[in-house]
């Protein structure tokens, strides 16, 4: 359907989503709301999008590119958190969720004016191709295309290395951080508001951790990178119970820089071993690699809340999460280097 379709019939089904949770009355109707049409708009502009845009518009300098657009995603998380969390404790919640179907349909008319699905669209080679590259047909049967290449994917060893060190990463990042640090921090005293912000300054430096990740990717060995990330996250994970207190403190400081620097800066070496290993077929595969990124979030966002409501305190989560990050250093290690055949790409 293209880029352009896409974005902005995903922003409207956020919009429409986040909007309509002002009226509601009964909790079946945050599920449907938030969590069916707000996740179904964000996941069609997920990290997938990226490496579709990524391996249209660009032949050179793939990873600084993915850095870069996965390092947006931070520059949202540092403008809304600190300005949610402001909103929400001074003029309760509903104001907050029509600042964002605001938010999000604002930049609709944006998309639909200025964005391209394809460079032939505006006369211009991809980036660091040595000829121009015409706008392909579009192709019917992409959802079956989808599958076939799964069905293929999960023949080999790679997409499952792949795909569990993916799923640990977001249940590491957006299951266990994102949705229970704000909350582990209140239950040692720390105001909403003072927490909310920590989690945006993880964004701050997320920006600058994932776009040199991308320029890293670029010239070292991806899976190496991998390990070191999930090492170094495992490691501050460890740390954090002991870190945790009513006020901000600099070891607490020191946590929030090197954890963001380490927040999303899996994803170019996650992409760029994709692309090595699936060839043309690699966004698909990467599309079905962050699946499992999403599941894995998914799961400890709820097991970390039964955690806490079972043992009145979050320490077994941290812990268990940073064992994890060990075990998906260990796995990235272990990925094999040769490209593999699989389905071909549909002309």
């Amino acid at each position: 359907f293209g880029i352009r379709r896409v974005v902005a019939a995903a922003l409207t089904v956020i919009a429409l989503g986040s909007g309509l949770t002002v009226w509601m009355t009964a909790a079946w109707q945050l599920l449907l709301c938030w969590g069916l049409l707000v996740g179904l708009g964000t996941g069609s502009m997920a990290l997938a999008f990226a490496a579709t845009v990524t391996n249209r518009w660009f032949t050179e300098r793939r990873g600084l590119v993915t850095g870069i657009l996965t390092a947006a995603s931070a520059s949202g998380q540092l403008v809304f958190l600190p300005l949610l969390s402001w909103i929400v404790e001074r003029h309760d919640w509903r104001p907050a969720a029509v600042t964002v179907a605001l938010a999000a349909l604002a930049v609709v008319p944006f998309v639909w004016l200025l964005l391209r699905d394809h460079p032939a669209d505006i006369g211009v080679r991809p980036y660091g191709a040595k000829e121009f590259v015409p706008k392909p047909d579009p192709v019917p049967g992409a959802a079956r295309r989808a599958v076939t290449v799964l069905s293929s994917a999960v023949r080999t060893g790679p997409f499952w290395l792949l795909a569990g060190t993916f799923a640990i990463c977001g249940a590491s990042t957006n299951g266990l951080i994102q949705t229970h640090f704000v909350p582990a921090a209140h239950d040692h005293g720390m105001p909403i508001t003072a927490a909310a912000s920590l989690l945006a300054v993880i964004g701050v430096f997320d920006v600058v951790g994932t776009i040199a990740s991308g320029w890293f990717t670029d010239r070292f060995e991806p899976r190496r990178l991998l390990a070191v990330y999930y090492a170094l996250r495992g490691i501050s994970l460890l740390f954090l119970p002991m870190l945790l207190a009513p006020s901000v403190h600099p070891p607490m400081i020191f946590f929030i820089v090197f954890y963001g620097l380490d927040w999303v800066a899996t994803v170019p070496p996650t992409l760029a071993l994709c692309r090595e290993q699936y060839g043309e077929d690699s966004a698909i595969v990467f599309g079905w690699v962050l699946a499992s990124h999403q599941v894995g979030a998914a799961l400890v966002a709820f097991v970390g809340g039964v955690v806490r409501d079972a043992f009145g305190s979050y320490d077994m989560v941290w812990y268990a999460s940073g064992a994890l990050c060990a075990v998906a250093a260990l796995m990235a290690l272990v990925i094999r280097r040769r490209p593999l055949s699989l389905v071909p790409a549909a002309a």
